[in-house]
């Protein structure tokens, strides 16, 4: 690869949506507002597991050969990412761990169980979560799935905005919720890919703004998992 070539281009997303060819839906484009607005929500509450994490989870999965899938992934996640790789392992028929903080909803406790994933309760430190999970990995030989910095789980979030451009190629702009950054680099090189005259707009909290500052910087800058908390609480 040469520094001018993307990470993740159309063809990957491409063949993303293959792959994800009958495991996921292609979710609608819902309108709101007054019709003259033409303005649309993407519907991925629609997915099998609620969110567009599957979509991510099962290519990134998909990828493996088959010794990695036998041996088994890890993850680690609070909620959706976590549902999407029970979910993504149980249809393809790969052990899965999920590496979950004990304050985690107990909903999504409840349903990645339902997947047949094991979990392991560790504190609320997303980077906790992360440390235990590449122990683990280590120690049994399993395959970690990122939630977003890697570049298969971009691919398979870009699926999202694949189908956006596709259903209305007409798209003057996109705005897509930025937490890991992985659906944001996904729909970003569809839409930009198909339709280059588009504004693309990435959406954070105020009180979260690590994409904000990392772009102003020129360099990642963390915000903290529990500062973003006592910021947001009070």
């Amino acid at each position: 690869m040469t520094e001018d070539e993307p990470l993740v281009g159309i063809d990957r997303i491409r063949a993303a949506a293959r792959t994800l060819a009958g495991v996921t839906v292609r979710t609608p484009l819902v309108p709101f507002g007054r019709p003259e607005d033409r303005r649309y929500l993407k519907a991925e509450s629609l997915q099998p597991i609620g969110a567009f994490k599957l979509r991510g989870a099962y290519v990134a999965i998909a990828s493996l050969g088959p010794e990695a899938r036998a041996r088994g992934v890890i993850t680690y996640s609070s909620g959706n990412h976590a549902q999407g790789v029970a979910r993504a392992a149980r249809l393809l028929g790969t052990p899965a761990v999920v590496v979950m903080p004990g304050d985690a909803p107990r909903i999504k406790i409840d349903r990645v169980r339902a997947d047949g994933a094991e979990i392991v309760v560790v504190g609320p430190s997303s980077d906790e979560r992360r440390r235990v999970a590449e122990a683990i990995a280590a120690e049994r030989g399993l395959s970690i799935i990122p939630p977003f910095d890697d570049d298969r789980i971009i691919a398979g979030q870009g699926t999202c905005g694949l189908e956006i451009a596709e259903d209305l190629p007409d798209l003057a702009a996109v705005l897509v919720p930025i937490g890991g950054g992985g659906l944001a680099s996904g729909v970003a090189a569809a839409v930009r890919a198909l339709c280059p005259a588009a504004r693309i707009v990435g959406v954070e909290p105020e009180l979260a703004a690590d994409a904000r500052d990392s772009l102003r910087e020129g360099r990642i800058v963390e915000w903290p998992a529990e500062l973003v908390g006592r910021t947001m609480a009070g």
